[in-house]
């Protein structure tokens, strides 16, 4: 039977690498035939924690991945930068769990991480003893090779690290960090744990040689006396001078023909084979310690920043309140954010976002994606308040692809569009939808928003959408057709300038004259365009 494994994702433990596999990459690197890349194979292979959430509708169009990369720092071990094991992160952050006390969980262990520093720094102590036994039991250098139970020693010294460092650091934790705790207590209990401490003091404490050493004026040694031998008699692998050279003769004398090395050999593989069924949950552990750590990263990247995060208020129905929220992926860029607060008195609505273009919106809708998706795998959102309602699914569309096969106009791209977010959006789940109908025609692209609006009332969604249709979207405001509708507009400052804030109601102007000027698009500019053009031409020509 396995022991239990460390499990820091959900509030039923599972397993979710291959513990067979991972157990015989283990025992082969340990051998000494090296394994380059153990755990991260691993935890790429490894499944991602069950979810109702599909990540092909959202991760792409959210960045995800560039997001993790950048803002989900992990603390420098040894000096040098430490990179993600990307992939398996990326996985987890995309499912959002199904059960909803894996949520709770994961957010209990980081409120305890940011209330206490002394259990965060023994998070990243414990990190940092992991990754050193990572690294020496996947390495295969020269000298390993040369002194292979040298490097057996090493992989068991980093191992009785770690232990120690969980089993001292986590005796105060209340949360699911103290997970760690009973793993390490655990394997303290074990008898061959007790022999590999016993084998690593034998190796680094043999015996204390006391000497006494007289210098003369030139500073060259004169003589050396030796004035005590003290052995570690309490060590079981410590024996007295005579019982070793009784020993030897013995076994010499029977014809048995082995060296210390040999024995060594064979202390090293008993010791490892008590442990060997704990190990591979350290692999798993690898990837959950990222999850945790690159979430304090993100959270102190964004304090630096002058911005704050929050574990947010997740609710079953109500309101919808995120205060100071900021797009994270604007401080991945070294952008700084300007947060918005957002306010709807139900979550269950349709909101058609409408503004001058650069005024924010799709930055919003971004940072809305993020949020939600955030909130539901139990991390900091974006922002210093949030209360924010659950969701059964996320469907994100900001980027328009095309193909060189391409079949479809602009209108019939939309359209299928628009077919594949209701073959795919399951009631309740959050709509973000980036310019609805902006390839069509006025008239016919009203119709068709309308029809989206209409049919999207009956999934009770929790729609974002922007347009630039601001006519009809008045007329939307004014007849309420759909009662769930609600209204965002841009709030712009002095001179018409975009504030990057949001208040509720229609904007009256998309500023495409400002827009226009700004990139050098009036008619006056591009007919001093076309004349600069035609002066160069009549000067090549003479």
């Amino acid at each position: 039977m396995l022991p239990p494994t460390v499990d820091l994702l959900d509030a039923i433990p599972h397993r979710r690498v291959d513990v067979e596999a991972v157990d015989h990459a283990l025992l082969f690197a340990f051998a000494g035939s090296g394994a380059g890349g153990l755990f991260v194979d691993a935890l790429d292979a490894a499944p991602a924690p069950t979810s109702t959430w599909s990540p092909e509708g959202y991760a792409e169009d959210l960045f995800l991945a560039p997001l993790l990369r950048s803002c989900f720092r992990l603390p420098a071990i040894g000096g040098h930068k430490t990179p993600l094991a990307l992939t398996h992160l990326l996985r987890v952050v995309a499912s959002p769990p199904e059960d909803p006390d894996s949520v709770v969980f994961r957010r209990a262990i980081l409120a305890e991480l940011v209330a206490s520093e002394p259990l965060r720094a023994a998070l990243t102590s414990t990190y940092d003893a992991l990754n050193r036994f990572r690294q020496r039991i996947e390495g295969n250098a020269v000298a390993d090779r040369i002194d292979p139970s040298r490097r057996q020693l090493d992989v068991l010294g980093c191992f009785r690290d770690l232990i120690e460092t969980m089993a001292e650091g986590f005796a105060t934790a209340t949360s699911g960090l103290s997970r760690l705790r009973d793993y390490a207590e655990r394997v303290r209990g074990l008898e061959a744990y007790r022999a590999l401490v016993d084998l690593l003091s034998y190796d680094d404490r043999m015996a204390t040689v006391s000497f006494r050493v007289r210098i003369g004026a030139d500073g060259r040694v004169r003589d050396l006396e030796l004035i005590a031998v003290e052995e570690d008699g309490k060590n079981p692998f410590v024996s007295s001078p005579m019982r070793r050279w009784q020993a030897k003769l013995e076994l010499l004398f029977r014809g048995y023909r082995f060296g210390d090395g040999e024995v060594m050999a064979r202390l090293l593989d008993a010791v490892y084979e008590g442990i060997r069924p704990e190990l591979p949950a350290l692999v798993q552990l690898f990837g959950d310690l990222e999850l945790y750590l690159g979430a304090l990263g993100f959270r102190d990247r964004a304090l630096e920043a002058g911005l704050e995060v929050c574990l947010p208020e997740l609710a079953g129905d109500g309101p919808r309140r995120l205060i100071r929220l900021f797009n994270p992926l604007l401080l991945a860029s070294g952008i700084e954010p300007v947060p918005c607060d957002v306010d709807s008195d139900r979550h269950d609505t349709s909101v058609l976002i409408t503004g001058p273009n650069s005024g924010g919106k799709t930055r919003l809708l971004q940072s809305l994606g993020l949020s939600q998706l955030l909130a539901q795998g139990g991390l900091f959102v974006p922002a210093a308040e949030a209360r924010l309602v659950a969701s059964s699914g996320l469907l994100v569309s900001l980027i328009q692809h095309t193909s060189v096969d391409q079949t479809e106009g602009r209108l019939g791209v939309e359209l299928m569009r628009i077919r594949s977010l209701f073959e795919r959006l399951p009631i309740g789940a959050m709509v973000i939808l980036d310019e609805l109908c902006s390839g069509t025609n006025p008239s016919e692209g009203e119709e068709i928003f309308e029809l989206v609006l209409r049919m999207l009332d009956r999934l009770e969604p929790q729609a974002f959408i922007t347009t630039h249709f601001l006519r009809f979207a008045a007329r939307l405001e004014r007849d309420a057709p759909v009662e769930s509708l609600r209204f965002l507009q841009v709030v712009l400052g002095p001179n018409q300038v975009p504030t990057y804030q949001f208040a509720p109601g229609v904007a009256t102007t998309s500023l495409a004259a400002q827009a226009a000027a700004r990139l050098g698009v009036t008619g006056d500019q591009l007919l001093a365009l076309i004349d600069e053009r035609r002066q160069a031409f009549a000067l090549a020509g003479e």
